[in-house]
This record gives C-alpha cells, structure tokens and sequence, in this order.
C-alpha cells in the first residue's frame, strides 16, 4: 500500500502524502506550507490513487506554487500596513470584497448591506444585525479560499445571528472545509 505518491515540476519531486481512513471518497489537500496530501478510503487501490493524482497533476502543481510563493516570505512580509498601501491597492481590496459577497450572496440567496474593509485587530470579519458587513483587509493578502471561508461565515449570519449547529450547517453547505479554514486562519491570527 503506498503512503506517499509524486509528482515533477521544473525537476523537483513534490510528495503527496497519502492518509488512508473510513472516508468514502478521495480528496486532495494542498496546506499554507506547501504540504500536500491525498486522502483516500482504506481500500483505496494503489493504481487508481496514482491515475487520480495524474490526472490532477495540473492542479497540484498550481496550488503547490501558489503556496510555494507564499511561503517564501514570511506573512508579516507578504501583508503590507495599512499606510503602506496606495489608493489603487485599496480599490482592489474593496473590488475582491464586493465581488466574493456579491457571488456568495447568489449562490446563498442572500442578500447584505453597506461593506467595510478595516484593519481589525482580532476578527477577520463581522456582521450586523442589519447586515452590514465588516472584513479585515488582511484577508486579501490570504490564500483565497480563507477570504471565502470568512464571507460566507459573514453571510451565514444573514440566517442565523448567532454560532448555533444550524449555523454551522449553513457554513457547511457552502464551505465543507471549513474546520479546516479555521485552523488555517488561527496561524495567521497574529500577522
């Protein structure tokens, strides 16, 4: 039984960690510091699980070099202060916002009011009772899917205002990995 595979960019083997468990169907897991993992069911064959990572060789290697280019600087040094950043850089901070809440809105049919980018000290995001949304700037400077995890966290709210199972069921159906976003998101926390 393997327990890792491989895969080659520019001649460099990067490893795929393979961890087998009671799960059904086989996902892939490129993490913030470039590890990367295959989970698959126990009985998972050994032919399939390299055909399935060819296949998603593409994949890997472009989240691979999206974490490898993260990883190369230290988040402190990749996430500029607030005086640092130009009007222009700040428009697009704002358009990312709008547009992610604008899609996430969509899709979960629902609605939000004004938006606003901060420089939170302890939250990511926030969510008034009226709707209103607050997000950390910070966010932009992420990996994408942990500035998705925050918007639709934010959104959630929008049916429940509160941290209830239902509301983490909300969370789930839009966002399936987002235990996994909370963990990553508690490694930047003090950036």
């Amino acid at each position: 039984m393997l327990t890792e595979c491989y895969v080659e960019q520019n001649g460099e083997r990067i490893c795929i960690q393979v961890v087998r468990s009671s799960r059904r169907s086989v996902a892939l897991e490129v993490r913030p510091d470039g590890t990367v993992f295959a989970r698959i069911p126990h009985n998972f064959p050994d032919q399939e699980l390299k055909e399935f990572c060819r296949k998603h060789e593409r994949w890997i290697l472009k989240k691979y070099g999206q974490t490898k280019r993260r990883t190369d600087a230290p988040a402190s040094e990749r996430i500029p202060k607030t005086d640092q950043l130009s009007l222009e850089e700040i428009e697009k901070i704002k358009s990312k916002f709008s547009e992610r809440v604008s899609h996430y809105c969509s899709v979960m049919e629902v609605s939000a009011g004004r938006i606003t980018i901060r420089n939170q000290k302890t939250r990511w995001g926030s969510c008034s009772a009226k709707g209103n949304l607050n997000f950390n700037y910070k966010l932009c400077y992420l990996p994408e899917e942990l500035l998705d995890y925050v918007v639709v966290h934010e959104l959630a709210h929008r049916r429940h205002m509160n941290h209830s199972q239902l509301f983490w069921e909300e969370v789930e159906k839009y966002c399936p990995g987002y235990r996994e976003c909370r963990r990553r998101l508690k490694e930047y926390q003090s950036v």
